[in-house]
């Protein structure tokens, strides 16, 4: 009888450590993600990323590679819009590619460093860890963090990242404002940790030449284009102004309190010889749908055939990404 008793405690003790076992708290799941940070030599990764800050939902194919210390590559497609860029980074500089127009700019940035980035492992994880207020949930297959955000569009102020159990892999991100309201939604897919790249994985010109071949450069056209209005205007402020420049070009200015010009042009392609723009007192800029280049004064940025010059000494950078961000209105054909 005390044998039997024996066994059957063993038995109880051994259910109790084997499911205390199974069970991570918060801190565990945070220390096996900072070991594996500093582990990790690279990765590769696949995700669908949907914006609902416009009208409509917009939908990107996005292509990640990373290589420790500090090489990254993210490549951005919109699909229905034939919009691809390349974001690189390597020994040289920052690089943002539009393959189509044969335009890159070169920046001596921070970037990934400085700001929360969505389609970035490294960065999700490091925002993880940098919130000590993060709240967690344990579920059947995956681990679930809702953290506080450092993205350069204020407006995303907290991010739901959910995590494989197994390797600890992103399965999915949603980046809510204020309001707990989904604006930005990323599903990751084909994760391989410490993925093998070739010699010139990272380099500008390997990486522009292979992109063409897959979008070729767009030939110059005289067919009209669409003016786009900002959604978002400083109160006190509008549209007082537009002036047809040529059939490619527009200039829209916008007086009151906080005076701005928006410029649209038709895009066209740079000469095949062209080399990057070198930004000395720039910045490359998460727009959503698209990057741009944002000096203390103004942000450029290409879109759907078109490029757009934002300018103003009145507005502050953030109010300029936020008037940026919002040029998806009404179109008028000219």
């Amino acid at each position: 009888m005390k044998r039997f008793s024996s066994v059957l405690l063993l038995g109880v003790l051994m259910m109790v450590v084997l499911i205390g076992c199974g069970q991570k708290s918060q801190q565990d799941v945070v220390d096996s993600l900072d070991r594996k940070l500093n582990e990790m030599d690279s990765y590769k990764v696949n995700a669908k990323m949907t914006l609902e800050t416009g009208e409509e939902p917009q939908r990107y194919d996005v292509e990640v590679w990373y290589q420790k210390p500090s090489y990254y590559r993210v490549e951005l497609k919109n699909a229905s819009k034939e919009q691809s860029q390349i974001i690189l980074r390597n020994d040289e500089g920052v690089f943002v590619l539009t393959p189509a127009l044969n335009k890159s700019f070169r920046f001596q940035s921070d970037w990934p460093e400085n700001g929360s980035q969505a389609y970035l492992y490294n960065t999700l994880v490091q925002d993880i860890l940098n919130d000590s207020t993060a709240k967690f949930e344990a579920r059947d297959k995956d681990y679930v963090f809702t953290t506080n955000t450092n993205y350069q569009n204020k407006n995303l102020s907290k991010q739901s990242i959910t995590l494989n159990k197994k390797d600890l892999a992103p399965e999915k991100v949603s980046i809510m404002n204020q309001d707990m309201k989904p604006l930005v939604t990323i599903e990751f897919s084909d994760m391989k940790f410490n993925a093998s790249f070739d010699k010139g994985s990272f380099d500008m010109e390997r990486n522009m030449t292979a992109a063409q071949l897959e979008v070729p450069v767009i030939a110059a056209t005289n067919e009209p284009f669409e003016v786009v209005y900002p959604m978002y205007e400083p109160q006190g402020t509008g549209l007082t102004d537009e002036k047809e420049v040529s059939q490619n070009k527009v200039i829209l200015s916008f007086t009151g309190e906080k005076s701005f010009t928006l410029i649209e042009e038709k895009s066209e392609a740079a000469l095949e010889t062209s080399t990057p723009v070198t930004m000395s007192n720039g910045e490359p800029i998460d727009l959503g749908f698209t990057m741009g280049v944002m000096t203390d004064t103004t942000i450029s940025w290409h879109y759907d055939g078109v490029d757009f010059f934002l300018a103003s000494t009145d507005l502050s950078m953030e109010e300029m990404a936020a008037v940026a961000r919002s040029v998806y209105g009404k179109t008028v054909i000219k």
